[in-house]
C-alpha cells in the first residue's frame, strides 16, 4: 500500500498554482508526499511561479516574523519600482493572509482575498510589486517567512490601517482580539493615502510588469 501511495504521489505536479481574486496574487498549493516517516513537499518552484507570473522572483531578501495570537500585521507595501514582490508561507501555526489591492485605478482598487496558511497544507502566497499584504494570526507563535523581491527601504515603504472600513478586512472570532503595533494603527487609511498620492498606481505598475517581462528581472 505503501508503495502504491508512493507511486500515485509522484504524479501529481509538485504544486499548484491558482490566481485570487486580487489580480497579480496567486495561492500555491504543494503536494504533500507522505510516508510513514513524515513528509515531504517542494515550498517553493521557480520555475512553475515563472510559468504563471511571466518572469521570475528575483530574491533579494528573506524574512522571518514569529507572532502572538491575534497579531495582526499590514497592511504594507512599498513603491514601485521596486516595489516587493513577496512569497509568503506559515511553517508553524497558522494565520489568515490577506492580499490587498491598492493600485490605484485597477479595476478591483480596494478589493482583498485572503488565504489560510498553516503547517497543515503547508500553502503558500505570491503577490507581485504594488499589492498591500497583512495577515492575522490563529494561533499562538505563528512563524512566517517571506521571500521578497527586494531588500528592506525604510523611506520607501508604507501601510494602510488594516481596520479601514473602506477595506473592511473580516479577522474572524478565532483569533481574540486584534492586536496591532503602533505603527500600523497609525497608518492612514486608503482613501487618505490615495489622497496623499503614496499609493502605487495601476498603469506604471503594469509598466513595470512588462518591463520584468522584458528583462527578466
Amino acid at each position: 500500500m505503501a508503495i502504491l501511495l508512493m507511486a500515485l504521489q509522484a504524479k501529481l505536479p509538485s504544486v499548484q498554482i491558482r490566481e485570487l481574486a486580487v489580480p497579480d496574487a496567486y495561492e500555491i498549493t504543494p503536494t504533500l508526499r507522505k510516508d510513514d516517516r513524515g513528509a515531504f513537499f517542494e515550498s517553493y518552484r521557480f520555475d512553475r511561479l515563472e510559468e504563471v507570473v511571466g518572469y521570475p522572483l528575483t530574491l533579494r531578501q528573506a524574512n522571518t516574523s514569529v507572532s502572538r495570537k491575534g497579531v495582526v500585521r499590514g497592511i504594507h507595501y512599498a513603491d514601485v519600482p521596486l516595489g516587493q514582490a513577496k512569497y509568503v508561507t506559515c511553517t508553524h501555526g497558522a494565520v489568515l493572509d490577506y492580499v490587498v489591492d491598492i493600485r490605484v485605478g485597477s479595476p478591483s482598487f480596494g478589493q482583498w482575498d485572503s488565504v489560510l496558511l498553516d503547517d497543515v497544507d503547508f500553502r503558500s502566497v505570491y503577490l507581485s510589486e504594488g499589492l498591500g499584504h497583512a495577515f492575522i494570526a490563529l494561533t499562538e507563535n505563528a512563524v512566517v517567512s517571506y521571500l521578497v523581491s527586494d531588500v528592506y527601504h525604510p523611506d520607501r515603504e508604507h501601510g494602510i490601517d488594516p481596520r479601514d472600513p473602506a477595506i473592511g478586512l473580516i479577522f474572524g472570532p478565532e483569533a481574540g482580539e486584534p492586536l496591532l503595533s503602533p505603527k500600523d494603527t497609525n497608518a492612514p487609511t486608503l482613501e487618505e493615502a490615495a489622497a496623499a498620492g503614496l499609493l502605487p498606481n495601476w498603469t506604471a505598475v503594469n509598466a513595470f510588469y512588462r518591463s520584468l517581462k522584458t528583462t527578466g528581472k
